[in-house]
């Protein structure tokens, strides 16, 4: 099976679907990014997304991994001297790792087992008579194989049982459907650990003290819970199947004869059963269930996120950001458009100081010497004391007020990339930068924190966290190529993400930046040290240039078709910047003209698209929120409240919802509409501001029950 058969059948493609993943395969190898390809070149691989081309690549490295591990089970048999053209056959026909795995089972290397022991003592052959079913006189035939080591029929019989209880762990069928025994019929169960110490830090787990449910209908969040108690030591997990359907079903493969050998195969596959097969499958079971829950919850996490990176932006304005706090008082800055700071202070509105009436004297006093546009607070402790101050400020001109989540701020404020950008300031200042930045632009902010920290997803420590790092950085520079990048302005860590450039190319163009001024155009980009030809053409088109020479450059149109636009505007008599936005002009234009070796009609159809609107921003336009003035804590919750909140993440089983207050409130995915919710994503985003009803408040668990059902 070819690498593109492998792709096509786990993708369920049509047979049309193949000329798409070879295109795909050839691009891939030619280092081009999967923005890249998905963007610009559409008419090769059939207009695949992103999404398709990252399941295309992934498999493919799949197919390499179980080629890989074929060949070295091949050479592992074969230096045994085991390898017979049939075994070989099956091995080299398998694409499915755990049928190779379990061909592979009788020449594993291991620790010496009781089966080796009854072997060295010249027993196999007992064993291969009673398995083939021919003898009626069992004990008999024992007595041949007594030796100074094996003195009576008994210790004779037990050997040849161990070896026919390995043989029978080792068979392909027994295994197969056990697998799918315990898959569909697993009850997985949990007990409270014992020990004092134990089931004190269990309590957090208290439904599950005495819990089972089929492994088959577990969700995923409850199954990592589980685990992640039993890893604490705070319970104890099992999962198993009817003992008797299991040794039934094993009885009725391998016995074919009702004679004296039935007793000992009867012995032989219980005791293979408990010792060998029911520990295997069961952890094996588990193990695959596992990653089907890691799978689900890193899903859940990375569509967070991606909800989280495309946040509507203020855009460029000047923003007043604040940090709000008690005693330490409120860390506040003033940036400029670019988000460079311009001056920070220490107001202490709050008590103890109740230093009120100097604060707003300062806060105004910075609004105007600044042009302050808006106002930007953290919504951590103080931020609705903080919020109701700012508003009684009489300000000269309408000032936007708006809180922000500040979750990793102070991941941030202390990262290396803080440090480097503001080495002369404190945690503090560079966390209160962090809040108005973020809500200027989310994107470009974010993308500098691990976003493990940002404080959406579940169970994220849990996971893989491999895979769940290589799917949450997929999602960032998915993202970061969606929208697209002032070059004259990223930071580092957002030219990082870009198509084509990567950490230390990013590091190079913000020093080329930093001697030589501001990029005029695209082109200029070629002289930055180690950005060739190829990272040029993966870049390219996913930076901008606002006001530079080519008004192209501050669109997402590459530069390897900017001789089409060319002749797009002389054959309509106008220059570049007419045809810009110009529809009427624009509607004019037949894709079908513009046809040429590297684009074919639906790059052309991309481009007309981005000549309407160039470097449209696919983010809204950010949304002023208020939450109710008269909660301020979890005690001044009743139920039956309706309050206005603010989705601030999103679970396989429902979401949370900031409602003003340092506890958010959990909306079961059940309280989410009137019917059945398959995907809580359907009902809710990120971000998204709703209306919620108060359900039920446990004041000493700090756990508040929402519903969205008024």
């Amino acid at each position: 099976m070819t690498s593109i058969q492998f792709i096509q059948n786990q993708l369920q493609l049509p047979v049309s679907g193949i000329k798409g993943i070879e295109a795909t395969l050839q691009l891939l190898s030619e280092d081009c990014t999967i923005p890249f390809i998905a963007r610009y070149r559409k008419d090769k691989t059939g207009n695949l997304d992103e999404v398709a081309i990252e399941a295309i690549a992934k498999l493919n490295k799949q197919y390499n991994e179980i080629l890989k591990r074929k060949e070295s089970v091949l050479n592992s048999i074969e230096e045994q001297g085991q390898l017979s053209p049939d075994l070989k056959a099956k091995i080299e026909n398998s694409f499915d790792l755990q049928e190779i795995e379990d061909l592979y089972l009788p020449y594993k290397k291991r620790k010496k087992t009781k089966a080796d022991v009854a072997r060295e003592n010249g027993l196999e052959p007992l064993a291969k008579i009673i398995m083939s079913q021919n003898t009626e006189d069992v004990e008999y035939l024992a007595s041949k194989y007594l030796t100074a080591i094996v003195t009576n029929e008994d210790e004779a019989l037990q050997g040849a049982r161990d070896i026919i209880a390995e043989w029978v762990n080792e068979n392909l069928y027994v295994r197969k459907n056990l697998r799918r025994m315990f898959q569909r019929s697993g009850i997985i169960t949990t007990k409270v650990a014992k020990g004092e110490e134990a089931e004190e830090n269990a309590q957090k787990y208290v439904q599950y003290f005495d819990w089972s449910e089929p492994i088959s209908k577990a969700p995923s969040h409850r199954l990592l819970a589980m685990l992640r108690a039993e890893a604490e030591g705070c319970l104890k997990l099992s999962l198993s199947i009817e003992k008797a359907e299991a040794i039934d079903f094993i009885q009725q493969a391998i016995i074919k004869r009702n004679n004296e050998t039935r007793i000992q195969l009867e012995l032989a596959i219980k005791d293979s059963y408990k010792r060998l097969l029911e520990p295997a499958i069961s952890n094996e079971t588990l193990q695959e269930a596992k990653l089907k829950a890691d799978t689900k919850a890193i899903a859940v996490f990375s569509e967070n996120l991606r909800q989280l990176l495309l946040a509507p932006p203020l855009g460029e304005k000047r923003v007043l950001a604040i940090d709000p706090g008690y005693r330490t008082g409120c860390k506040v800055v003033c940036l400029d458009e670019q988000g460079d700071l311009l001056y920070n202070e220490t107001i202490y509105p709050h008590a103890p100081q109740n230093e009120t009436t100097m604060a707003m004297k300062k806060i105004k006093s910075m609004v105007n010497a600044y042009q302050i546009e808006a106002i930007s607070i953290g919504n951590g402790t103080a931020s609705r004391e903080t919020e109701f101050f700012i508003k009684k400020i009489a300000f000269d001109k309408p000032i936007q007020v708006f809180v922000v989540s500040e979750a990793g701020a102070s991941v941030y404020s202390a990262s290396k990339i803080a440090r480097e950008e503001f080495p002369n300031y404190d945690v503090t200042v560079r966390g209160s930068v962090s809040i108005g930045r973020r809500l200027c632009d989310p994107l470009a902010e974010l993308v500098k924190i691990d976003p493990k920290s940002i404080g959406v997803g579940q169970y994220q420590h849990d996971v893989d966290q491999t895979k769940l790092k290589e799917e949450l950085d997929n999602t960032v520079i998915r993202c970061v190529n969606a929208v697209g990048i002032n070059i004259n302005t990223a930071s580092k860590s957002l030219l990082s993400y870009v198509s084509g450039i990567g950490e230390k190319i990013a590091e190079n163009i913000v020093k080329f930046r930093t001697e030589n001024g501001p990029f005029e155009d695209r082109n200029q980009l070629k002289k930055v040290p180690r950005l060739g030809d190829k990272a040029f053409q993966q870049a390219a088109a996913f930076v901008r240039i606002k006001d530079g020479k080519n008004p192209l450059d501050n669109s997402a149109v590459h530069p390897e078709s900017y001789q089409v636009v060319t002749q797009m505007a002389k054959d309509l008599g106008i220059n570049i910047s007419e045809l810009i936005a110009n529809k009427s002009k624009i509607a004019q234009l037949k894709p079908e003209n513009y046809i040429n070796e590297t684009t074919g009609v639906l790059g052309i159809k991309d481009i007309i698209k981005e000549l309407e609107k160039p470097g449209l921003d696919p983010r809204k336009a950010v949304k002023v929120f208020e939450f109710d003035p008269n909660v301020k804590t979890i005690q001044n919750l009743r139920s039956g409240m309706i309050l206005p909140g603010i989705v601030n993440n999103i679970t396989a089983f429902g979401c949370f919802v900031d409602i003003g207050i340092k506890e958010s409130g959990l909306v079961h995915i059940s309280q989410l509409k009137e019917g059945y919710v398959a995907d809580v994503n359907e009902v809710v985003k990120m971000h998204q501001h709703v209306q919620v009803k108060v359900v039920e408040v446990d004041e000493a668990r700090k756990r508040i029950q929402l519903t969205m059902l008024l």
